[in-house]
């Protein structure tokens, strides 16, 4: 049984790709994929909502969409890693694939030689903590860990040994532009999602629709899309009306950060401007967004689990709807299908907020009034 860990924001060609050849490598029977729900690990909000992205998974030929709880989504590339494997182990699965600049990469040296975080070596700061974390890997190994998504495929091999190996471990080599590439091949029909997501804002249909499938062109054109702009006027509120020691207990916050926040906002007209004003050498953009989506939130330093607590069922075909009946007679962890008050005001409380707060801005329900989406 194959699982597969998504954000499809876009679903685009060079999803398709991974998709079919993960099938036909793992000889599925059933495909599950985790995907992050309406904000993605960078800090970024997704452009269409869960269950517009979880329609064109199932119309590409997935089985079964789980949503990646809030608590794992939105985080560094380990804590992400290990939220999905959990969950990816406890549906079932017994493979997972994933893309990878460098499928040949011996991920397993790598994590055998991955420094402790007291290292000595990390109490620089005048670099990003992912930067000296790959030059340290580099050091021991001589292996480069800098793409992307060979940092994602270290984070799986990672979570994966560390909770026993439950799952078969599938690189798949990754087609068309790097990861974060911004500009789009016109003479390809494979691109980055973040080349894809700035062509669109750049207004260049003809460009995405070569990009994607009819069905995601169609989402594309029809359906609401939300981006960081929209939330820009919320966050400023929320961070000039909060004290600095409140700001000081916001979920990872650190390094006086708060201060270069509250700095930001002050003068910055726009999002983009306040993440530019912002930067420091130490914080990455990623770091600074998923900060930005915590004090958003009002997430605190004490509110996010480390277990696995629930599987939200996002959509289903009738494969993985017997696949969900079956894991109903012999698993222990709950399947939601849709949200109760008793859900909202307990486990599935930051994943109901997560969801109003693109509610909020698209007037369109995400949880509440919500039921799997049936292919």
């Amino acid at each position: 049984m194959l699982g597969i860990v998504a954000e499809y924001n876009p679903f685009h060609n060079g999803h398709a790709y991974q998709l079919d050849q993960a099938q036909k490598r793992a000889d599925a029977d059933v495909t599950v994929v985790v995907m992050s729900g309406n904000w993605m690990q960078r800090g970024e909000p997704a452009l269409l909502d869960k269950w517009q992205r979880t329609k064109l998974a199932l119309s590409a030929g997935v089985d079964l969409v789980i949503e990646l709880p809030f608590q794992f989504a939105v985080q560094p590339a380990d804590l992400f890693a290990k939220g999905a494997v959990l969950l990816l182990s406890q549906l079932g699965c017994t493979s997972l694939a994933f893309g990878a600049e460098h499928p040949q990469l011996n991920f397993a040296k790598l994590v055998a030689n991955q420094p402790a975080h007291a290292a000595s070596h990390f109490k620089r700061f005048d670099e990003t903590y992912p930067t000296l974390f790959n030059d340290y890997l580099q050091l021991q190994t001589g292996l480069d860990l800098r793409a992307s998504n060979d940092i994602l495929g270290f984070s799986y091999v990672a979570a994966n040994q560390q909770l026993k190996q439950p799952l078969e471990i599938l690189p798949i080599k990754r087609q068309g532009s790097a990861h974060q590439e911004t500009a789009i091949d016109t003479d390809a029909t494979i691109a980055s999602g973040a080349a894809i997501r700035q062509a669109i804002k750049n207004g260049q249909q003809s460009a995405v629709d070569q990009m994607v499938s009819p069905a995601t062109a169609t989402a594309l054109r029809e359906d609401q899309q939300v981006t960081w702009d929209d939330f820009w006027p919320y966050l400023r509120y929320q961070i000039l009306s909060t004290s600095l020691a409140d700001l000081h207990e916001i979920y990872q916050m650190s390094e006086g950060i708060e201060y270069r926040l509250k700095q930001a906002a002050l003068t910055s007209p726009n999002f983009e401007q306040f993440l530019r004003d912002a930067k420091t050498k130490r914080f990455t953009y990623a770091r600074l967004q998923r900060l930005c989506v915590y004090i958003l939130l009002q997430v605190n330093r004490v509110e996010l689990p480390t277990e696995v607590r629930y599987a939200r069922v996002l959509g289903f075909n009738s494969v993985g709807q017997q696949h969900l009946s079956q894991l109903k007679k012999r698993s222990e962890l709950p399947l939601i299908s849709r949200v109760s008050d008793d859900w909202i005001n307990g486990p599935y409380r930051l994943d109901y907020q997560a969801g109003l707060l693109r509610q909020m801005v698209s007037g369109i329900d995400q949880d509440r009034l919500r039921h799997a989406v049936i292919v």
